[in-house]
């Protein structure tokens, strides 16, 4: 059994969202054969990631706020606390905060084979794609 020390709060990369986006890493590969990766990530109002696809899917679950999240057709979902979504294997999607609310999930996603292919970071959403659908 092994007691792991705190991991400071990183702020995210501006490549890769848009608006004050904070992560806590909880859970990484340790040994060989391990793959999960699970974040608690939190986003201002408004605050969202950039368009990208996971090689494994992704899992997210809401513990605060409101949480929007997007595809490529324009579907969008809003999702509240307790409440989990789950995004396919190479499923071009965003999330992030409803406009007026802070929103906090948990970010559950197996690694690839290779590390670096684990997500793929594609352009910004706009404030149109982020508005659509409310």
């Amino acid at each position: 059994m092994q007691l792991d020390s705190p991991v400071p709060t990183t702020k995210t990369s501006a490549e890769q969202f848009t608006g004050d986006v904070w992560l806590d890493a909880i859970a990484a590969p340790r040994e060989d054969g391990q793959r999960m990766f699970v974040a608690k990530v939190r986003f201002a109002p408004g605050a969202r990631t950039a368009w990208h696809s996971h090689a494994r899917g992704q899992t997210l679950h809401i513990t605060q706020g409101i949480a929007w999240m997007g595809t490529r057709d324009g579907s969008k979902i809003e999702a509240h606390p307790g409440q989990t979504i789950y995004c396919p294997p190479g499923e071009d999607h965003w999330h992030g905060a409803a406009p007026d609310a802070f929103m906090e999930h948990l970010a559950m996603l197996d690694n690839a084979d290779d590390p670096a292919m684990t997500t793929t970071w594609f352009e910004h959403v706009t404030d149109a794609e982020y508005q659509g659908g409310h």
